[in-house]
């Protein structure tokens, strides 16, 4: 059996070549979710521009240099790092039929992870003087990660697969160093985290809590951070919790599940992780694959010439998604605690019209169905 995807899927990046690749993301194509899946569904227009910002350029700024304003831009395009991961899980889960099975539970709990650390990178963009703008934030699917990270993984929507998994799920997640193989150190998200909490430590800015949220979010407490022990803690939450610590999967933080990285490994292995004798191994009790809705990739472009009832059932979904943005906008532009409750109300009515465009079959795709496009519309003008 083998112990990790294949190597085209998470290959390693050296530094040099992620630099490289990540300064010419906003003009390069990403990659075509794979071969199946671009002859079961028709070309579309062309992927979306990263959001907000390089990383990059980020990353070739001296230390010296990175004052407040870098960490006001570091962290607004972690907003849309973070921002573009749920899209991609949610719709894993909602495709897996049986909410009360192992692998539901687990997407269910990364994707309360996912948006415990946007709500945290929120706080902190709050907490440097800056306003996070999450809906401006908002990715096109398919389309790579915002700000040039990970530049050959191209993001993209479907059901619960095992290529979905390896190719997106595990490629976002993926840690400098795998404890499952031997691999060169290559940068990753966490890197980049790594680096803001290098630049707080360096600038130790004054953080102000007016303007956080304390709310629970996911599985976790969100609280103002007051002071740069917080941040610390607040950033080692974020990075361990996704890929993981360098002695131990099993060690994401304040936590007793793995890490993102490896609970995805365990889905596309089939095995539960387990320490051997020659090192981790997904070698444990069997975790089985589940009986997913057949969502197939959403094309560049979105759906093409959808049915009337499908087209409405788009719209629906898309309209609640923007008010989900618009008003997480809004909580944190002083609508506070009140305003994140209606947006976490906004929230469960996305997952009805999803499972039913699931269950809705594409008649030029026989054996695959619809699914959410996660599109941001344009927030409606009051007429006067």
């Amino acid at each position: 059996m083998s112990e990790v995807p294949d190597e085209s899927a998470v290959a390693p990046f050296k530094r040099r070549s992620f630099l490289a690749s990540a300064a010419l993301a906003a003009g390069a194509p990403a990659a075509v979710a794979g071969p199946a899946q671009a002859a079961a569904l028709p070309e579309g227009g062309p992927l979306a521009a990263p959001a907000l910002g390089s990383v990059a350029r980020l990353l070739a700024v001296p230390e010296n240099g990175r004052g407040v304003a870098w960490l006001r831009s570091a962290l607004q395009v972690a907003v849309g790092l973070e921002l573009a991961t749920i899209p991609p899980y949610l719709c894993g889960w909602w495709s897996v039929k049986d909410h009360g099975s192992e692998v539901a539970r687990m997407l269910r709990r990364i994707v309360g992870d996912e948006m415990y650390h946007l709500s945290i990178v929120c706080n902190l963009l709050v907490g440097v003087g800056g306003r996070p703008r999450i809906k401006a934030a908002a990715p096109v699917f398919p389309g790579p990660l915002p700000g040039g990270v990970r530049a050959g993984v191209t993001v993209y929507l479907s059901g619960l697969t095992k290529a979905s998994v390896r190719d997106v799920m595990m490629a976002i997640e993926a840690p400098e160093e795998p404890l499952t193989r031997n691999a060169q150190s290559s940068p990753t998200v966490g890197e980049f985290y790594a680096e803001m909490l290098n630049a707080f430590k360096v600038v130790r800015p004054e953080l102000s809590v007016r303007g956080q949220l304390s709310a629970h979010v996911g599985g976790d407490d969100l609280r103002p951070i007051e002071n740069l022990d917080h941040v610390e803690h607040a950033i080692e939450i974020i990075r361990e919790q996704g890929e993981g610590t360098a002695s131990s999967p099993a060690e994401s933080f304040e936590d007793d599940h793995p890490a993102h990285y490896y609970a995805f490994g365990e889905i596309y292995h089939g095995r539960e992780l387990r320490e051997t004798e020659h090192g981790w191994r997904y070698v444990g009790p069997p975790v089985p694959f589940p009986d997913v809705r057949p969502m197939a990739p959403v094309p560049a472009g979105g759906w093409p010439n959808p049915p009337a009832h499908v087209r409405g059932l788009l719209f629906r979904f898309d309209a609640n998604y923007s008010t989900v943005l618009d008003v997480l906008d809004a909580a944190w532009s002083g609508g506070g605690e009140r305003a994140m409750k209606a947006a976490v109300h906004a929230m469960h009515g996305l997952e009805y019209p999803a499972v039913e465009l699931m269950e809705t079959a594409i008649p030029y795709a026989p054996g695959h169905t619809y699914g959410p496009q996660f599109r941001a519309l344009p927030r409606p003008q009051r007429v006067r």
